[in-house]
């Protein structure tokens, strides 16, 4: 099984900036992709953004692009979130999550593991 860990979160202005990471260890993979998803009370949990193993190619949410990089060090197993320019509706909790597959996914199902999450809460 792989472990995700995320950190970053927290409270934040109206835009102001967070960089959130997550540390995946355990089982290896030859390559997978990692993805960051959020959730907000009563909401469903929405993609936000995901990096294939390469790091060639990365996918937004309409609703974040322009604001929001995604990376990753696949050296250290990490990915990173870059949030610039935050909004109110940024808050959330959001998770990083392992598709072992290292493709385009972009739906929670298509997700083998997930960390437990950090809150982002960006004040009017």
């Amino acid at each position: 099984q792989v472990q995700l860990v995320e950190s970053g979160g927290g409270l934040v202005q109206a835009g102001g900036s967070l960089r959130l990471s997550c540390a995946a260890s355990g089982r290896t993979f030859t390559s997978y992709g990692m993805g960051w998803f959020r959730q907000a009370p009563e909401k469903e949990r929405e993609f936000v953004a995901a990096i294939t193993w390469s790091g060639g190619n990365t996918y937004y949410a309409d609703s974040v692009k322009g604001r929001f990089t995604i990376s990753r060090d696949n050296a250290k197993n990490t990915v990173f979130l870059q949030m610039n320019s935050l909004k109110p509706e940024d808050t959330a909790v959001y998770y990083c999550a392992v598709n072992v597959l290292g493709g385009r996914e972009l739906e929670p199902y298509e997700y083998d593991y997930w960390g437990q999450g950090t809150q982002v809460t960006v004040s009017a």
